[in-house]
């Protein structure tokens, strides 16, 4: 097969500010497969968990370095694909590049969306939340605005029914109080409102906006504590009155078994999980265990949330809402409806290019 890998930036909308920083714009990599004719599509974004940081340098060098090893393999050869990949160290972007540049083979070969290749059902799919980065409370109540068609600078009226609110500021846990509440008053009639503090609280900041947030209506509280401190995450499990998800504290399958004990659910992103196999593994083992099961994203193209979004319907909790904050998305794919991300029915991801810088 003939593998091309190029990189390519997008710009945010909207700045958005964590507990760690803030982002304006990424280089992403794109992988394009090509096989019999068909051309397949792959992507990956850069992100950083603390320590553990994913350039756009580190996931595209090792990428063009594969390339010569694959060339004699065919897309369907995924186990001899997959050796290789664990044998050259890939970084887990560059892998979900890669993995779902061969989904999009298959399904295209196949002639059939991934969703249906799965046997899915697109109706099941819950609503995606849109996402509060941290600010002042007038910024938050102004993004909220933006988000539901009522700023300054409206978006269309998108149909939202979920907000993510970040939490974990700098400033402390009074300003966490003040942002959060100014969201609550600009949106009072969207029910379902979860808060990501990525691992910005100690223990007793966490169960104090725990129980806090528990009163203001919160649905589910998302990585309260660093990475690194999974064993305090017991602590909130037992005492927490809203359930715990962690996001930045589970990569992958082999991560989950060690937190069932003290987590509610667990956060599946492509670029930590190394693409959408080990992704459908996460699934069955948190469901095995009892846990429920998030998707989220980083700075993601269309591509890559199109991409998810094809097994959507096995989530609780969608969080796949960067696209709809790129000013330049190059890529078309799923459609908005109703809060909803829902894949269409071209073959494959089923993702067109508007255009590529």
């Amino acid at each position: 097969m003939h593998i091309q890998v190029q990189t390519f930036t997008v710009h945010k909308r909207f700045a958005l500010t964590i507990s760690r920083g803030t982002t304006t714009q990424t280089t992403n990599v794109l992988v394009k497969i090509e096989q019999d004719g068909i051309e397949a599509w792959g992507e990956a974004s850069p992100f950083s968990i603390g320590e553990q940081t994913q350039t756009t340098e580190n996931i595209a060098r090792p990428l063009q370095t594969i390339v010569p090893l694959l060339k004699a393999l065919h897309p369907l050869e995924r186990d001899r694909i997959d050796r290789l990949t664990q044998q050259s160290r890939l970084p887990s972007a560059a892998r979900a590049a890669l993995d779902i540049a061969l989904h999009d083979w298959m399904g295209k070969a196949a002639n059939l969306p991934l969703w249906r290749l799965w046997g899915l059902e697109r109706e099941r799919i819950a609503p995606t939340s849109v996402t509060i980065g941290i600010s002042s409370p007038e910024a938050a109540r102004q993004r909220v605005l933006d988000w539901l068609g009522k700023g300054t600078i409206a978006e269309p009226s998108l149909g939202i029914q979920a907000l993510k609110v970040k939490l974990g500021s700098p400033e402390g846990m009074e300003a966490d109080r003040a942002m959060f509440l100014a969201v609550r008053a600009a949106a009072p009639q969207i029910s379902q409102v979860s808060v990501d503090a990525n691992g910005g609280w100690t223990v007793e900041t966490a169960l104090k906006m725990a129980f806090w947030l528990a009163e203001q209506g919160v649905t589910y509280l998302e990585q309260p504590l660093p990475k690194g401190q999974e064993g305090d995450l017991a602590k909130l499990y037992y005492q927490s009155p809203l359930p715990i998800f962690v996001d930045e504290s589970c990569w992958t399958s082999r991560d989950i078994p060690a937190l069932v004990d003290r987590v509610h659910g667990i956060n599946i992103k492509l670029m930590k999980s190394g693409g959408l196999s080990e992704a459908l593994k996460m699934i069955h083992t948190a469901r095995a265990f009892g846990l429920q099961v998030m998707f989220g994203c980083y700075s993601d193209s269309a591509l890559l949330n199109t991409a998810f979004s094809h097994l959507s319907p096995l989530a609780d909790h969608l969080d796949l809402d960067s696209h709809l904050n790129l000013s330049d998305d190059p890529f078309v794919g799923a459609a908005f409806q109703n809060g909803r991300v829902v894949p269409n029915d071209f073959p494959g991801i089923g993702v067109d290019l508007r255009s590529l810088e």
